[in-house]
């Protein structure tokens, strides 16, 4: 299973614990299913973010410009 799979069930399973304890505190389901979707947006965002493929070519080195030294008068 790949990270990604990984991360989005633990995300699910989280937001799932979230919606039974709002439903145990009365809060109106319209409320519950706003906030369900608004989290599963978040969890695949981040969990698109963190788990990206990183590019092969991102170890170049930075260089430091320096301004020309004059020469010797």
């Amino acid at each position: 299973m790949s990270s990604f799979a990984t991360y989005l069930i633990g995300f699910i399973v989280l937001i799932a614990g979230l919606a039974i304890a709002a439903y145990l505190l009365n809060v109106p389901t319209t409320w519950i299913a706003v906030g369900v979707i608004v989290l599963l947006g978040i969890g695949i965002l981040s969990a698109t973010s963190r788990t990206k493929m990183r590019d092969p070519n991102s170890n170049t080195t930075i260089v430091e410009r320096r301004p020309p030294t004059p020469p010797n008068a």
